[in-house]
This record gives structure tokens, C-alpha cells and sequence, in this order.
């Protein structure tokens, strides 16, 4: 595929948000569809779709741009929706499962945002509408504790996104929210107690407007922020320097599984993003020197909620990259 349409792949990662929001819109069992596509189905493609090592064709960056963008967007959108579904139909067992699904949807739209848009400068258009996308989700506190503390730190022990062997995901995520705001607080103080703060007035509103919708709101925020953290753990595992070690492509996990990278937008090729974090998505570079997850974010969902399957795996993994386990 051409440079100038290297693009089009990257459409799919909008499938899950424009088919879950389709789905809240149906209501009744629909609701339940985007749960048994991004984690039924997406793990199968992920297999049959393999892996690829290129990136030169990635180079063209509007279309890109654009997409990224959506993503972010359609993370609020998402809520509203979801929000009129409660209005509709009340807090019953399939909005739930709708809230789960748009809990899926949310994380994996801003994972991609999160992380991209919250590197753009400070303030601008992009920036905010990373904000907007973390608001939805209940997670302000992430831009400033993952720009100030987790690039600065990740691989070492003081980092609370990078665990160690042996750490299983359920507590990573309970021990990495909490490390998380303190870092946030410890970066930016003033700007972390707003973003709290902001949060807490707003769920106040939506207790004072009804309980399902405070139920459903903090739902889908749970899952999106597990989804998120997932990532983290995924991203980092039992990968670990020294204080005084300059940081490579050894330290952080890459996939170079198509799915994944199509739509998450090339997230996946992690170390790149490591070693610069302003370069664009697009343009990030497979590195050689980096251990390689042995199935795509999808498939790897499943296989992390299986502690010892999860840490032999990566400590294969790691071994063959040269690295010690």
C-alpha cells in the first residue's frame, strides 16, 4: 500500500466506537454485541491477521491526524449515548452489558487519544480534547502523571505503571490507580486536585439527577480505566532498569501484530514511543532489540487474566530477546 493511503487500515479502530454507540442506540440485546466482537472475535482476526515489521509506508500524517482525533471525540459521545440509553430503559442487566461495552470502546479510544494527545503541547486544541476524552472516563489525573512521571521513570521500580515479575494484572491495577494520583499530585498539585475535584462535582450532579446514571457512568469508567491500565502492564512487564541506566528499546514491549497496530494506531511499537514521545504515531519504527509480546493486545487480554500462563509466556518471550527472567 501507498504512503498516501496508509491511512485507510487505521479506519478500523473506529468500527468498535460507531458500532457500540449503533448499539446502545438499538438497545435489548444488541447492547451485548461489541463485547463478543473487541473479545471473541478481535483475538481470532488478531491470529489470522499476523504481524508486519513495515513502517516506512506510514509517513503521511493528516488522515492520521484526523483519525486520532475521532477516537478522542467519540469518547464523550459515547457516554451521552449511553446516557440516553439509561434514560430510556433504567439501570437493568443489558445496559449493563451496554455500559461494559462502552466501557471497551472508551478504553481503547483513549488509550490511542490519551496517549498521543496528551504529548501535544499543553493547551492546545489536541490537549484539550485529550482532556475531554479523559474527563469521560474519570481519568484527568493520567496526562500529568504519565508525561511527568511515568516518561521519566518507566522500567524502574518508583514507576507505578511498570510492574515486576510476577505481579498478576488484578494487582497491578488495584495498586497502580492510587500510586498514579499520588505521582500526579506530586507533579502538578494545583492541577490535580481541579482535575479531582471537577470529577467529583460532576458524578455529585448525575447521583442528584438519578443513581442509574451515576452507575452506568462510573461503570463504563471502570472498565475503560482497566482496559487502560492493562495496557500499561502489558506495556512494561517484568522489564526493569537500573536508577542510574539510560533507558532503550529493551525496556518496554513491542507488538508488531496487524490488528493491534491498525486500531490502536500503531501503539503497539511501543519503545519507539519510549524513546521519543513527540514523534506521531504514524511514524513510529519497529526496534529490533525489542522483546516481542507472543500474541497482539487482544489476544494478550486473555492470556494476562491468567497469572502463571501470562508470566511464562513473557518470560519466554524475554529470554529469547536476550533478556534476563
Amino acid at each position: 500500500m501507498s504512503s498516501r493511503w496508509s491511512w485507510v487500515p487505521h479506519l478500523w479502530g473506529l468500527l468498535t466506537p460507531l458500532l457500540t454507540m449503533a448499539c446502545l442506540i438499538l438497545g435489548s440485546q444488541w447492547m451485548a454485541l461489541p463485547l463478543i466482537l473487541f473479545l471473541g472475535v478481535y483475538p481470532i482476526i488478531e491470529v489470522a491477521l499476523g504481524q508486519s515489521d513495515s513502517t516506512e509506508p506510514l509517513q503521511e500524517g493528516r488522515a492520521h491526524d484526523v483519525i486520532v482525533h475521532l477516537h478522542a471525540v467519540l469518547v464523550p459521545l459515547m457516554v451521552c449515548v449511553l446516557l440516553w440509553r439509561v434514560s430510556v430503559d433504567g439501570w437493568t442487566l443489558l445496559v449493563g452489558l451496554g455500559a461494559a461495552s462502552a466501557g471497551l470502546s472508551n478504553g481503547a479510544s483513549g488509550i490511542v487519544a490519551a496517549h498521543e494527545l496528551g504529548h501535544r503541547r499543553p493547551r492546545s486544541k489536541s490537549w484539550w480534547t485529550a482532556r475531554l476524552s479523559l474527563f469521560s472516563v474519570l481519568y484527568l489525573h493520567f496526562t500529568t502523571e504519565h508525561n511527568h512521571t511515568h516518561h521519566r521513570h518507566w522500567a524502574r521500580d518508583v514507576d507505578p505503571t511498570s510492574s515486576p515479575w510476577g505481579r498478576s494484572v488484578y494487582h497491578h491495577v488495584l495498586q497502580t490507580v492510587p500510586r498514579q494520583v499520588k505521582g500526579a499530585f506530586r507533579a502538578r498539585p494545583v492541577d490535580t486536585r481541579r482535575a479531582l475535584a471537577v470529577e467529583a462535582l460532576f458524578l455529585t450532579g448525575l447521583a442528584l439527577v438519578g443513581w442509574p446514571f451515576l452507575v452506568a457512568y462510573v461503570a463504563q469508567a471502570a472498565v475503560a480505566i482497566y482496559l487502560l491500565e492493562f495496557v500499561n502492564y502489558l506495556q512494561h512487564h517484568g522489564l526493569r532498569r537500573g536508577d542510574d541506566e539510560r533507558p532503550n528499546a529493551t525496556h518496554a514491549w513491542e507488538s508488531r501484530h496487524r490488528l493491534s497496530r491498525w486500531t490502536l494506531m500503531e501503539l503497539p511499537l511501543h519503545p519507539a514511543h519510549h524513546l521519543k514521545a513527540s514523534i506521531p504515531y504514524q511514524r513510529l519504527e519497529v526496534r529490533d532489540e525489542a522483546p516481542q509480546l507472543p500474541l497482539g493486545y487482544y489476544g494478550m487480554f486473555w492470556v494476562a487474566l491468567i497469572p502463571p500462563l501470562f508470566g511464562h509466556l513473557l518470560r519466554k518471550q524475554a529470554k529469547i530477546a536476550g533478556l534476563p527472567a
